[in-house]
C-alpha cells in the first residue's frame, strides 16, 4: 500500500475528507477544501471538471491513485475524487504523493 493512502485514511477518520462531486464542488466554492485528489482512472470529463473548478478557485488539484485505492483508503465504495479540508493533511499528503 502506498504511504499516502494511510494518511488519507487518517484524514477521513478525523473528518477532514469530503466526498461526492456536488459536495466537493460546493466546499471548493466556499473555500473549505484545500486540495482535491482525483483518481488516475477517472473519466476525462471528471478530471476536467475538477481541474477547472480548482483552477478557478485557486485550489490544488492532483491526480493520484486509482478509484479502488481512494475508495479503500476512506472505507467507501466507488469514490473518484476526495477533497481535503485541513492544511496539515494537505501538506502531508502532498509531500508523500510527490515523493
Amino acid at each position: 500500500m502506498k504511504q499516502w493512502l494511510g494518511l488519507l485514511g487518517l484524514a477521513n477518520k478525523s473528518g477532514n475528507v469530503v466526498t461526492g462531486q456536488d459536495n466537493i464542488i460546493n466546499k471548493i466554492k466556499k473555500g473549505i477544501v484545500k486540495m482535491v485528489i482525483v483518481a488516475t482512472d477517472a473519466s476525462d470529463n471528471t478530471k476536467k471538471l475538477y481541474r477547472d473548478k480548482c483552477k478557478y478557485y485557486n485550489v490544488l488539484c492532483i491526480e493520484s491513485g486509482t478509484i479502488e485505492e481512494l475508495s479503500n483508503a476512506i472505507g467507501k465504495v466507488n469514490r473518484v475524487a476526495v477533497g481535503i479540508c485541513d492544511d496539515g493533511f494537505t501538506k502531508g499528503l502532498l509531500a508523500k504523493i510527490t515523493k
